[in-house]
């Protein structure tokens, strides 16, 4: 479990917390030092000096008579202790804060205690503390006081919540008004990493923020327009080649029938190099335009194995279980598909396994296509999925290099994940796995 949040919203609420946190704990004994003590040590101080009196007057070992005639004029009453608990004593509750400054005050040992009885029946009504000194063990002193109501100490446990919360609630919003361009701008960037050109982001937030911003809708035009001007030398390279090569095709019609075997290597190299040109092309086109539907990617296997069945001398073993559907560009999936059944053919062997399955957990669909050819040395697995690359010398390979380098532009663009990796047995294993939002019916 991670305690400090690696975003920099968590940890800016974070720091606001903790700030605000040691504020609360400063405050709080603040105030208790600067404010209650000094209240409850004049409590105190009046609680000693009411003994005082009381022992200055002799009450403690007096007849009743004058202890009424004490109580009239100071509402301070002396009970011995068996009357004393039934007027409360029992119900009172020992204070050793208070009793400790009292006994330093008094000299001697006082036991004090306060009791609530009075408060259960009426909000208004004062406290009573009851104290006795260890000389008179069985004489217990009571006195109404009133302060304690005032050094209450919840309105400003209150306040102190009140205050916390206001300031966690605006240190939120302000970080979050920080914070929101930054998601945009990291969407975005996905957005252009996957060949899309989002439109222009909204200019706000802190003056660096409206530059970053500013700057990134001027690398996502520049990158639009190189993306306009490649297609467009790309189709225009397509049509200025082609157009000789049809020459040239025509040419080795003309030769005689006993040069027939020139005429095929001539035919062969042309559609080795329209090959090539519409790897081109593909690759420069990405089929960013092509619009995603609901589809089902097995459907998709099955069209391009039934459209192979004509050639005999190669094999399809089908593993195919059920899948959720997945939000595709069809024709660029075929593609991708097609591609590497292709590749199992041209470079591992004439019979190849495909399967499909997903994980429920991960919320993938999972694609294999197998071969069981000679395989890639494994520290060439990663580097065959670049543009130009010819990692796959081991099958004798030949072309442009850009298949696989489509395939990866074309799965990530989905938001999955292509990968190559040699069989423990023989051959070579094309995996790619797509993500999937809604799941299977239950079956009734």
């Amino acid at each position: 479990m991670r305690l400090i949040p690696k975003s920099a919203f968590g940890q800016t609420v974070m720091l606001i917390g903790v700030l605000l946190l040691i504020n609360q704990i400063v405050s709080y004994i603040s105030v208790t030092y600067y404010f209650i003590q000094p209240s409850y040590q004049q409590i105190n101080s009046l609680l000693a000096t009411q003994v005082k009196s009381v022992l200055a007057n002799d009450l403690l070992v007096t007849n009743q008579e004058t202890r009424d005639r004490y109580f009239q004029k100071t509402q301070v009453q002396v009970f011995d202790e068996s009357v004393a608990k039934q007027n409360g004593l029992e119900s009172a509750v020992y204070y050793s804060y208070i009793s400790s400054q009292v006994s330093e005050q008094l000299r001697q040992l006082a036991d004090v205690r306060i009791s609530t009885t009075t408060q259960a029946s009426d909000e208004n009504a004062p406290y009573i503390v009851w104290i006795s000194l260890n000389r008179y063990p069985d004489t217990w002193i009571s006195i109404p006081i009133s302060g304690l109501n005032e050094a209450n100490i919840s309105p400003l446990t209150m306040y102190l919540m009140v205050i916390g919360i206001l300031s966690v609630a605006g240190g939120w919003l302000f970080v979050r008004r920080m914070t929101r361009p930054l998601s945009a701008l990291q969407k975005a960037a996905i957005a252009v990493g996957k060949g899309e050109h989002p439109a222009p982001l909204r200019e706000q937030g802190s003056t660096e923020m409206i530059q970053v911003t500013r700057a990134f809708n001027r690398m996502n035009q520049g990158i639009k327009q190189l993306e306009n001007d490649r297609n467009i030398m790309t189709a225009g390279i397509s049509h200025d080649l082609r157009t000789p090569l049809t020459r040239i095709r025509l040419a080795s019609e003309m030769l005689p029938e006993d040069q027939d075997w020139i005429k095929d290597g001539i035919v062969n190299d042309i559609e080795d190099m329209n090959a090539i040109i519409d790897q081109f092309i593909d690759y420069a086109r990405y089929d960013t335009e092509e619009v995603t539907q609901e589809t089902d990617l097995n459907a998709i296997i099955a069209e391009l194995v039934q459209a192979r069945h004509l050639d005999d001398r190669h094999h399809i073993e089908l593993k195919l279980n059920t899948i959720p559907p997945l939000s595709l560009r069809r024709i660029a999936m075929k593609r991708v598909v097609d591609n590497l059944i292709e590749n199992a053919f041209k470079y591992g062997s004439e019979e190849i396994a495909i399967s499909s399955f997903y994980n429920r957990h991960e919320k993938r669909v999972y694609c294999k296509v197998r071969d069981f050819g000679p395989g890639i040395p494994e520290d060439e697995l990663n580097s065959v999925f670049m543009p130009f690359a010819q990692g796959d010398k081991a099958r004798n390979s030949s072309g442009s290099g850009l298949g696989l380098a489509i395939i990866r532009r074309i799965v990530e663009a989905h938001d999955g994940e292509v990968t190559l990796r040699n069989h423990p047995q023989q051959g070579l294993v094309a995996e790619f796995y797509l993500p999937y939002l809604s799941e299977l019916p239950e079956k009734k």
